[in-house]
């Protein structure tokens, strides 16, 4: 409960600060992620992306590219175990 007393007052605070541009672009990522909840949201979702020129095929690859480097990082920074010696 008091999460989300918190979370309501600072979301309350930027918007009184916020200037016109970020209103509506809030007002619209809201409207696209309202929509998104209550249908298909993978289809909304695409309809929004191809409205607002978003090239997915570009953010898919990036991403995909960022996890494999992370994959590969951590699997060099895994130490090697040392052999050990018969008795």
């Amino acid at each position: 409960m008091l999460r989300e007393v918190w979370v309501a007052k600072t979301l309350a605070a930027c918007i009184r600060r916020a200037d016109e541009g970020t209103l509506s672009r809030l007002l619209v990522e809201t409207t696209i992620l309202l929509a998104a909840s209550r249908t298909n949201a993978p289809m909304v979702l695409r309809y929004a992306a191809t409205a607002y020129k978003v090239e997915t095929d570009a953010i898919t690859l990036k991403v995909k590219q960022e996890f494999a480097a992370k994959a590969k990082a951590q699997k060099d920074a895994k130490p090697v175990p040392k052999a050990r010696k018969a008795a």
